[in-house]
């Protein structure tokens, strides 16, 4: 069965994060990104053509239920990319504003240079560079 036609494009990734103003802090200050819709459970902030959802992860149980949601404790599970020009100058940057890099940057054998760094509820970013 194929299913093209109706797969687009990701729209919104949500994250379940244990302090909604810790969280809402990171990603301002690290990212400079304004929010574009906020309440007492939630912030989203625009990434161009994906919105990132912070989510209180007190109400991410009617969202998945009867999934359950990891713990920090539990590790990675997945890692975001962000395609830069130029990672040295963005972990500079983000090094500035007070994120501390997980690794990199490193240059791969795939012909990318990366860097990773983790939000505070530990889901991990990596800045990347098409070399």
């Amino acid at each position: 069965m194929e299913i093209t036609g109706w797969v687009n494009k990701i729209t919104e990734i949500t994250l379940f994060v244990e302090d909604l103003q810790r969280s809402k802090t990171f990603y301002q200050e690290s990212f400079q990104l304004l929010i574009q819709y906020e309440d007492e459970n939630c912030a989203v902030f625009d990434y161009g053509n994906t919105c990132i959802n912070l989510l209180n992860q007190s109400n991410a149980r009617e969202l998945i239920d009867p999934a359950q949601f990891g713990r920090v404790e539990d590790g990675a599970r997945f890692l975001f990319t962000i395609q830069v020009p130029d990672v040295d100058r963005v972990c500079n940057e983000l090094e500035i504003r007070g994120v501390t890099l997980l690794n990199g940057p490193i240059t791969r054998p795939w012909r990318r240079r990366t860097a990773c760094f983790a939000d505070p509820d530990g889901h991990i970013w990596e800045i990347a560079q098409v070399l």
